[in-house]
């Protein structure tokens, strides 16, 4: 769809510190699923967004949290 919605579904997680926790376990455990987890909550929101460009969105961020967390999940991402 467009990484403006990576950019707005990011915000929303990133908001809601019980999910960002939830999917930060869930990235270590199985990167794909947890990919497959943000896919689906894109859709649930109706931020349409592909694994692509989820994994494009967090590469842009400039955020030392995210790249820690994308190094620690980066097997499936």
């Amino acid at each position: 769809m467009s990484t403006s919605n990576a950019a707005t579904l990011y915000a929303r997680i990133s908001a809601d510190h019980d999910l960002t926790q939830s999917l930060f376990r869930q990235a270590l455990q199985d990167p794909g699923g947890a990919l497959d987890r943000i896919v689906a909550l894109g859709d649930a929101e109706g931020l349409a967004v592909t694994r692509e460009e989820v994994r494009e969105h967090l590469a842009s961020l400039d955020d030392g949290a995210t790249k820690q967390w994308l190094l620690k999940a980066r097997g499936g991402l």
